[in-house]
């Protein structure tokens, strides 16, 4: 899994979070698909969804791995 920050491909204030339908922040890529997160579904989320994506498009820092 790799964060990334690709701008080819980047989030717009269409795009909703699958979780409450906020403003999507963070876009994680599986195998099956991709789910759009808030900001507070993201954190919420954490690690685990760092570790079983594929793919994790984060341009905000939402979850601050440092």
């Amino acid at each position: 899994m790799a964060i990334i920050l690709d701008v080819s491909d980047p989030l717009t204030i269409q795009d909703r979070c699958d979780r409450c339908s906020a403003q999507a922040r963070v876009r994680a890529t599986f195998s099956s698909g991709e789910l759009l997160f808030c900001g507070h579904h993201a954190r919420e989320a954490g690690k685990e969804l760092v570790i079983k994506a594929i793919h994790v498009f984060d341009p905000e820092g939402e979850f601050n791995l440092g």
